[in-house]
């Protein structure tokens, strides 16, 4: 299991290469939700996303013999924006797989930084080719199977104890599970009688799977969410969810779709879906918890088009006007 040393480490190493991104009061999602609600902006981060924090502390961890092997990772998106930015910032060699789902965009940020991408046909697949470009001698900088890069992510978790100490209850997004084990492992040590709820989208829902298993199981990936579509979570991060987390909730893709715009509307961010299935989630939670609830969203990243938000919003026919509280 992941310490708060561990993450307090992981903060000292990481500092003056990632930002330290503002935690405040929203208004429009306090009037929206009902209760007070506070959001941690993880989308202004550099890269976009909170991955720049694991990425980083993984790789200021690197030998000269590992640097000198460049390094490999795989990504639905802002893992690969992340890990291809900071790599170049430290002038390491990359390759990054990605399967062909990933945004166009995030596909253009990692070359444009000097990552070699390969491209696959599904997320299995980029695993798949990641694990033999790690046997072949790269040093690998996993999404979320690292307790480096979990402890990275875990800094998110330390700055909202900080700055928010009056929360009942806070909401992740779930991917692999490497941010929500992090944030989970410092709020626990930090203000322990906060609830951490994790959510997840239909047809990403490898920590729902691996929770009702008992372990992690592979899992089918249909969502649209492909920053949310691991192919299964990794037993480090799984032990995390099941001994720290209340409840893995799961949306459909629709309503995650529907909390982008309400993101927009009444919070005045522009979050990616893996954001935006936060306030469907939060609402479900919010029936069950009561009115005393003081909520918390880490509002994970930012890195989706206007044209990807426009055919979304066309496909489930969803009007940008409508209010779905």
């Amino acid at each position: 299991m992941i310490s708060i040393t561990d993450i307090e480490a992981a903060a000292e190493r990481i500092a003056g290469h990632i930002v330290r991104t503002p935690t405040v009061p929203s208004p429009g999602l306090s009037a929206l939700l009902g209760v007070p609600v506070t959001a941690k902006l993880e989308l202004l981060q550099h890269t976009g996303s909170f991955k720049v924090r694991g990425a980083t502390a993984k790789l200021l961890s690197l030998t000269d013999a590992e640097r000198a092997a460049g390094v490999v990772a795989v990504s639905g998106g802002n893992h690969g924006i992340a890990f291809a930015v900071t790599a170049a910032a430290f002038h390491v060699k990359a390759t990054l797989v990605m399967p062909r789902s990933a945004p166009a965009r995030a596909v253009r940020i990692a070359e444009a930084a000097g990552a070699s991408v390969r491209l696959t046909d599904t997320m299995d697949e980029a695993f798949a080719l990641m694990d033999r470009l790690r046997d072949e001698g790269m040093t690998l900088v996993h999404p979320f199977d690292d307790p480096l890069v979990v402890a990275g992510q875990g800094t998110v978790g330390l700055e909202l104890a900080e700055d928010a100490d009056e929360l009942t209850d806070v909401l992740v997004s779930i991917g692999g599970g490497g941010l929500i084990a992090g944030v989970a492992a410092a709020l626990k040590a930090r203000r322990p009688g906060v609830r951490v709820w994790g959510v997840e989208t239909e047809g990403a829902e490898a920590m729902s799977v691996a929770l009702a298993a008992g372990g992690p199981r592979p899992v089918p990936l249909s969502s649209i969410v492909s920053t949310l579509s691991a192919p299964s979570v990794s037993e480090l991060t799984y032990e995390h969810v099941a001994s720290l987390v209340t409840e893995v909730l799961v949306v459909p893709d629709r309503e995650a779709v529907r909390g982008c715009l309400d993101l927009a509307e009444h919070a005045k961010v522009w979050a990616e879906p893996a954001a935006g299935c936060l306030l469907p989630a939060a609402r479900r939670m919010r029936e069950r918890v009561g009115d005393g609830a003081r909520l918390g969203l880490v509002v994970c990243g930012g890195n989706v088009s206007a044209a990807d938000m426009a055919d979304w919003t066309a496909r489930f026919g969803l009007d940008s006007t409508e209010d779905s509280a």
